[in-house]
């Protein structure tokens, strides 16, 4: 089994008092928050921030202090994986278990409009339940409610 580490941020922003969450469209029906693997030398925080920028075109953000989600699970990559070396698509075939390990923060930016990357195809920003209803996934539902209920504690 692989180990793959990840960090990402659960990003929000505030108008007329409402607090909105980001949440981007990865394809095939999956919605969740801006995530990515770690590269080498990197600390969690700074592998959000990065990956921020450049999945949102997001520059401003304020992370908020003490908060940090830890989300682990497993996946099978079967078949083929399509990935880019040398500015070429290269192919290999992969049978393997994934086992995954995200640290989530929480940050509040002022940017409206996103600039998403080609990873995506879509964002929204949503009130806490119409977020909610819209992830997917039971992890990333469960970190939006503890980023929610962290910020009622903190405003």
């Amino acid at each position: 089994m692989t180990i793959e580490k990840a960090s990402g941020v659960v990003i929000f922003r505030r108008e007329n008092k409402e607090i909105y969450y980001l949440i981007l469209d990865y394809g095939y029906g999956y919605w969740g928050f801006s995530k990515g693997h770690m590269e080498e030398g990197e600390e969690l925080k700074q592998t959000a921030l990065r990956e921020a920028k450049e999945e949102t075109g997001i520059k401003d953000l304020n992370f908020i202090k003490d908060f940090e989600e830890k989300s682990e699970y497993s996946y099978e990559i079967n078949g083929q994986k399509i990935f880019r070396e040398n500015n070429r698509d290269s192919f290999e075939l992969n049978d393997k278990n994934i086992f995954k390990i995200v640290v989530y923060f929480l940050a509040e930016t002022k940017t409206k409009k996103i600039a998403i990357s080609h990873e995506h195809k879509a964002y929204k920003w949503l009130t806490y339940q119409d977020a909610f209803e819209k992830l997917t996934y039971k992890d990333c539902k469960e970190t939006l409610e503890k980023a929610d209920e962290f910020l009622k504690t903190i405003t």
